[in-house]
């Protein structure tokens, strides 16, 4: 399969069986164009009414001999390598708290309590939870423990007392967890950024941008705006880490569909790892992202690498999560047909103690998989989110994008369109777009030998 596009003012093609990303002139891109449409037609003499005929013959033949020899347009037909299915757990989001100091307008969690009741996870739990990681990580040497919510520093104190048993069992098993944070940033404060920077290998801080943007979406428990509270924080933490990862992640809506400005704004601060997504939410929703906003935020994402390209030659580094891609040591073959390993490789576990195949399936009792209290614990899913791969989605086969999002989130999935196995479209318009504009980049910036 060869997908032909521009981006960024670059004619390209991406040879999908091999990742190949080549970027094209004028007259390559008319002749593979022609090649792919009718590879028996008179290619040249259609050429020659726009280029000279030579040029032509020589464009045509260059294609062709890269056909024959097997570079372009390489077979993409893996269904006989199979997905990871290792029964191997690696990584793990624990819900230290149900439970907020924020009531974001769309928040997937109902504001922290996830549709139950509030509640924080207990030392007890959280160690189940961690022997759990322990006894299901086989050989793994590196595992990922991410402390989530709701807000994770209303539990401050059981976050530390776990992390103390982590590194107990690092010890005792020979292993190595990198411990990260998920916060809102609201209860940061000296002692606690000095905390984190210490422990954690990466911190999301959420801020969804422009101050009027954030404290319209994000208001504290009683209805004020919560940018104040945040961005010094925010700033204050990112400075001390020094060459410590962190990300900046927001959330856009149909609200602001204007994000580069939000991304913008962030920069301004000093913030250069931002991430900002669009909302997951019903059709009905206020802030919902819906058909009719595709188009305009296609659009945008371009006008964000612009930003991002200017930024990144002016001296001023930024980099955008959504348009990342390791065109040189990329995941394997396996990683990028099975995508993220929710179920799999990947659990999340709610402050009882509860099972899911990822944070945004906690309360769901179709996808509780188990509780690392009782033991229990529910291979049936797990099979099922194993099988849930590019090579089972219809969709996903026939898209140039499948190796770029490994088949999208199985949870948008659902949420949307009731199956795991059925891709929600939206996102999918989205996630080729930002792969196209990932590859513009790389060429760009190849070009410039940055």
């Amino acid at each position: 399969m060869i997908h032909l596009f521009e981006a960024l003012g670059r004619k390209m093609a991406l040879d999908v069986g091999s990742g190949a990303v080549m970027a094209l002139d004028d007259i390559a891109y008319d002749a593979l164009s022609l090649l792919l449409e009718d590879r028996n037609a008179d290619i040249v003499a259609r050429l020659a009414e726009k280029y000279p005929r030579e040029e032509a013959e020589e464009t045509v033949s260059e294609l062709r001999q890269l056909i024959d020899e097997g570079y372009l347009d390489t077979p993409d037909d893996y269904s006989d390598v199979k997905p990871a299915d290792s029964g191997v757990v690696k990584a793990m989001c624990l819900h230290a708290a149900h439970d907020c100091n924020l009531r974001c307008a769309y928040c997937f969690a109902g504001t922290g309590e996830f549709c139950g009741e509030r509640m924080m996870m207990s030392p007890e739990v959280g160690r189940k939870a961690l022997d759990f990681l322990m006894e299901r990580s086989g050989s793994r040497h590196n595992l990922e423990v991410d402390f989530f919510g709701g807000e994770p520093l209303m539990n401050l104190k059981v976050v530390k007392e776990l992390v103390a048993y982590g590194r107990e069992l690092e010890r005792r098993f020979n292993k190595h967890i990198n411990f990260t944070m998920t916060t809102n940033g609201v209860a940061l404060d000296e002692d606690t950024i000095d905390y984190l920077n210490k422990e954690m290998h990466n911190i999301v801080i959420s801020l969804d941008g422009r101050r009027e943007v954030h404290d319209a979406l994000r208001p504290t428990a009683n209805g004020r705006g919560s940018y104040e509270l945040i961005v010094g924080n925010a700033i204050d933490l990112v400075k001390k880490r020094r060459q410590g990862e962190y990300y900046i992640r927001g959330t856009f809506t149909n609200r602001n569909l204007d994000f580069t400005k939000d991304v913008q704004a962030l920069h301004q601060l000093g913030f250069d790892q931002i991430s900002l997504e669009p909302v997951v939410l019903p059709e009905d929703s206020p802030y919902a992202i819906l058909d009719s906003h595709i188009e305009r935020i296609l659009n945008e994402y371009e006008t964000l690498a612009d930003y991002l390209l200017n930024s990144r030659k002016s001296g001023r580094f930024i980099n955008f999560f959504h348009f990342m891609v390791d065109f040189g040591n990329g995941p394997c073959l396996k990683k990028r047909m099975s995508g993220c390993g929710a179920g799999v490789e990947y659990a999340a576990i709610s402050p009882d103690g509860e099972i899911y195949p990822c944070h945004q399936f906690v309360g769901d009792d179709k996808y509780k998989m188990g509780n690392v209290i009782t033991g229990e614990y529910n291979e049936k899913i797990s099979r099922e989110f194993s099988s849930c791969n590019i090579a089972a989605k219809p969709k996903c086969r026939t898209c140039f994008a499948k190796y770029f999002c490994s088949g999208g989130c199985a949870a948008n999935a659902y949420k949307y369109n009731g199956s795991i196995f059925e891709p929600h479209e939206i996102t999918c318009a989205f996630e080729r777009k930002r792969a196209e504009i990932a590859m513009g980049i790389f060429a760009k910036e190849y070009e410039f030998g940055c």
